[in-house]
């Protein structure tokens, strides 16, 4: 089945006036995403998400789809290392592989729908029909100090079992944030921390050994995404397993991290690194090499879905039927439409949990009245 044409639709929710939020290195003002749709020759939709600013996304659209447009919807993955040997003065680290990555997923949607399958069932199997969550919060505000005590309290109240608060602006302030999480969230929460790429070996060093006493689960991109060697180096000297990968492109990336012993936990983001074309090369190099795996996922609906499918196609090895930790899904707590309102079914958290979407493809419908409502040009 071929594909007839493909859309690139922006989407963007300002979140007003005092409400911005997010990390050690800046807040956002808004949510925003870059929604794709493809369509076969038999009409069949399939629906995919992009990273990154939707302007930059759409400036490729032309381009890759001159490529993609009359190609059979099973052979995406033929075109797309077409592309990149073609054009690899282009590199990877850039919107090409955003816009990629997005139109994979909604290539691997209408494949599904095609065949009647959900998408976990062409990554390899389901093996669980619901997925773990960590809640991912604690968020830096424009008023970080009234801020964030309240937004550890909710964490608390919804009796999450696994979250993950920002850090990063420097040691002293990691230490007060993540013992105030351990004080309300008691000793038996999972907590992760996030600095969001803003130290230096150094720094990070300085910043794990204040932490070391609260019992974290992960550190959260300490360095800079290209700092190879620093990541070797602090790994090396670690208290704590080292998490990242958010902001890596495609297996070749995650291969360097992995060749110089920099991480313990791979953290591909479906809606950057290449889509599900690009994940499960990714899922299997950390498998291989007896490393863990857990999406970065902070978009909207789309992209949380396909994480969904992703994740329940996962195999467990080297564990069995005892799973120490099992991956877990990252849901983000910020406000965020794009996430809540853009499917006529929400993926919403019960007991720790999130189904994965039934029916063919990623299993979702999307709520055209939202899409109207979000959509800019």
């Amino acid at each position: 089945m071929k594909i007839s044409a493909i859309e690139f639709i922006a989407l963007s929710v300002p979140l007003g006036a005092g409400k911005a939020y997010g990390m050690s290195k800046s807040l956002a003002g808004g949510r925003q995403s870059t929604l794709v749709r493809m369509t076969l020759e038999d009409g069949t939709h399939g629906y995919g998400e992009a990273w990154g600013m939707p302007a930059v996304n759409k400036a490729y659209l032309p381009f890759l789809a001159d490529y993609l447009e009359g190609s059979d919807v099973f052979d995406v993955e033929h075109v797309y290392g077409r592309i990149l040997a073609r054009h690899y003065h282009f590199g990877v680290q850039n919107g090409m592989m955003h816009a990629i990555s997005g139109i994979d997923m909604a290539a691997k949607d209408a494949q599904g729908k095609l065949l009647g399958l959900p998408v976990s069932k062409l990554l390899g199997g389901q093996r669980q029909a619901s997925v773990p969550i960590y809640a991912s919060g604690g968020y830096l505000t424009e008023t970080p100090e009234e801020d964030y005590r309240p937004q550890i309290e909710r964490m608390a109240e919804a009796g999450h079992r696994a979250i993950k608060i920002k850090i990063g602006l420097n040691p002293e302030s990691d230490e007060m944030r993540v013992r105030l999480a351990r004080e309300l969230l008691g000793p038996d929460v999972e907590i992760y921390a996030d600095i969001n790429t803003n130290y230096t070996c150094d720094i990070a060093l300085e910043s794990m050994k204040r932490l070391e006493p609260y019992g974290l689960g992960w550190l959260e991109e300490p360095l800079s995404p290209q700092d190879f060697d620093g990541y070797s180096r602090l790994r090396a000297r670690a208290t704590m397993p080292i998490a990242t990968g958010e902001a890596l492109y495609t297996v070749h990336d995650f291969k360097r991290l992995v060749d110089c012993g920099g991480a313990d936990v791979l953290q591909p983001d479906l809606s950057l690194c290449g889509g599900f074309w690009q994940g499960r090369k990714i899922a299997e190099l950390a498998q291989v090499n007896h490393l863990r795996l857990s999406p970065h996922v902070w978009g909207g609906a789309v992209g949380l879905a396909a994480a969904l499918h992703f994740i329940s196609s996962l195999a467990v090895f080297p564990h069995a039927d005892n799973i120490p930790k099992p991956v877990l899904l990252e849901y983000d707590l910020g406000e965020n439409p794009l996430r809540t309102q853009l499917l006529k079914t929400s993926l919403d958290v019960v007991d720790g949990r999130i189904s994965v979407p039934e029916g063919p493809g990623l299993g979702i419908e999307i709520n055209e009245e939202a899409l109207s409502r979000y959509a800019v040009s």
